[in-house]
């Protein structure tokens, strides 16, 4: 067991345990025994990791989540993406995020294996949202309207497949998944300026249409 800093805070400890059982997790899975691991290497001792992580391998999961979300934000910010396009600040942070966690991928699948449990379905969201909102936060977004679901629900369904299409991605550097991202990407950006058109269109019916009477009377209403 290596000496453990003294003075450290609560949420650095978990850090430290988290990123000591992430190798061991290849071989113990996001359980007891790795964080028991982790935290010996950390120079702590079991006891530390099930009071730190009560609930184990959720809590080890969404600390790793947190971790990783941090080094996201850093990079995207210390990358300037605000002199980027939209499309390439939201890309920037995706990858940021998974060249990141790519020394820790067995970690990350044994993690997303423990999540796609029903029972968790909750955490899963939750992470999942948390990355998303980071991402869009990060790359200038500060919409508080039904943009702000939007965005995120469709960059979510971007995120979750991009992925899975890592985990199993033997190109060099990951090419193949970066371009997978793009392709994405692109295809969710054709969204918006559809959806625009049809409320436009709604607009106009219901200024001008069968419905503009009943427009009126919903006006009228305390």
């Amino acid at each position: 067991m290596s000496a453990a800093p003294q003075k450290m805070t609560r949420e650095e400890k978990k850090d430290a345990i988290v990123l000591a059982a992430a190798p061991h997790v290849a071989f113990d899975g996001w359980g007891d025994a790795a964080l028991a691991a982790g935290a010996e290497d950390a120079g702590f001792d079991a006891d530390t990791a099930k009071r730190l992580f009560p609930q184990g391998a959720v809590d080890a999961i969404a600390q790793f989540a947190t971790i990783s979300d941090r080094e996201m934000i850093k990079a995207m910010e210390a990358a300037d993406v605000g002199s980027m396009r939209v499309r390439d600040r939201v890309i920037f942070g995706v990858r940021a995020r998974l060249e990141y966690l790519t020394p820790y991928k067995e970690a990350v699948q044994a993690g997303l294996s423990v999540l796609m449990n029903p029972l968790h379905a909750a955490q899963m969201a939750h992470i999942t949202h948390t990355t998303v909102d980071h991402i869009w936060y990060v790359a200038g977004d500060r919409s508080a309207d039904f943009n702000y679901y939007t965005k995120r629900g469709l960059l979510a369904a971007v995120y979750a497949p991009t992925v899975l299409y890592w985990l199993n991605d033997r190109s060099e550097n990951c090419e193949e998944t970066w371009d997978f991202l793009a392709r994405r990407i692109d295809d969710v950006l054709k969204i918006p300026p559809l959806k625009a058109k049809v409320m436009n269109a709604l607009s106009d019916l219901m200024k001008g249409g069968p419905f503009s009477k009943f427009n009126s009377d919903m006006q009228m209403r305390p």
